[in-house]
């Protein structure tokens, strides 16, 4: 994996690509989340993989105020982040 400290400057939001799952209640608007053929509540994605609620000009989350739990959790810098990361790169 990369050798690189992870900052808000570089962050590339290769996070943005990961699949995530919606948990319980949540504030994320309605026009964000899908349902998939399991019934589990998702974030949507489009065509080419990006989340939907991502502003590609800034590269930055569109509601990382009302962003769901797993997205909360998933912590810049840390392990899954750098794996984000290293599959992107």
């Amino acid at each position: 994996m990369p050798d690189i400290e992870v900052t808000c400057a570089n962050c590339a939001a290769c996070c943005c690509r990961q699949e995530a799952m919606l948990f319980g209640d949540t504030e994320v608007p309605d026009n964000l989340i899908e349902t998939n053929a399991q019934g589990e509540k998702r974030m949507v994605r489009l065509a080419d993989g990006w989340c939907k609620a991502l502003d590609r000009n800034s590269m930055t989350c569109t509601i990382y105020e009302k962003r769901p739990w797993i997205c909360r959790e998933f912590e810049m810098g840390g392990y899954e982040c750098i794996a984000a990361r290293a599959g992107s790169l």
